[in-house]
């Protein structure tokens, strides 16, 4: 369900194959981030889909044509931080968004489900996870947002980990995220997608098992 992509940013160093002079005791437990880590940041301004467009809006009358999205991911120690800055949208109003597996489209649907750190077994990208214990801001990347009254905002998401694999899009939807089981990672409809690149991401071990509550997430209107 989930492809693995050889990425070139955001990487933990590899370890396997280096030597050291010191006792084996003495080596470092878990691996740290590379000192030249480099974040990306990816921004867009909303359209009708073409050929080549890579930040789309599927629903004018909440997504404007011309509203803007800005992706921002960073590393924080071992983990990641991602922020979602919106402008143009309506005012005053509560916007789901959260992290997707493929590249924007004619479709809103063409994003394909969450890109999950540890992937739901029993989902698909049709029906997607909807578990709870899977589809959670500690195992996915919820940047819901609240726009100001010149719709304008901003949703962030601090992980422990990097992603397995290259995190594709951004999705803007029409609601919150949901919790509850079976509606878990909803978040009504498509109306906005940007597209980030193919090298532009993270990549760590796996935690097992999921992670439901290391990660912290918070949503805020822009003053």
């Amino acid at each position: 369900m989930r492809r693995t992509a050889a990425l070139s940013l955001l990487l933990l160093p590899a370890l396997a194959g280096c030597t050291s002079d010191k006792p084996a005791e003495e080596a470092p437990s878990e691996p740290t981030p590379s000192a030249s880590v480099a974040p990306i940041s990816v921004s867009g301004t909303l359209a009708a889909y073409a050929p080549g467009v890579t930040a789309i809006t599927y629903d004018p009358a909440l997504a404007p044509v011309g509203a803007t999205m800005k992706i921002d991911m960073a590393p924080a120690g071992a983990g990641l931080s991602v922020s979602l800055t919106a402008g143009g949208l309506k005012p005053t109003r509560a916007y789901g968004a959260h992290v997707h597996a493929m590249p924007c489209g004619a479709k809103a649907t063409d994003s394909g489900p969450h890109l999950q750190h540890t992937p739901d077994p029993a989902a698909s990208a049709s029906p997607p996870s909807v578990d709870p214990n899977y589809a959670n801001p500690g195992n996915e990347v919820w940047l819901d947002l609240t726009t100001d009254a010149t719709g304008t905002g901003t949703g962030a998401s601090t992980t422990p980990w990097r992603f397995t694999d290259a995190p594709r899009s951004v999705v803007l939807h029409a609601e919150a995220t949901k919790t509850e089981p079976g509606k878990a990672g909803t978040a009504g409809a498509r109306i906005a997608c940007l597209s980030l690149p193919a090298d532009g991401a993270a990549s760590a071990t796996p935690l097992t098992p999921p992670p439901t509550a290391t990660a912290t997430a918070t949503a805020t209107a822009t003053p």
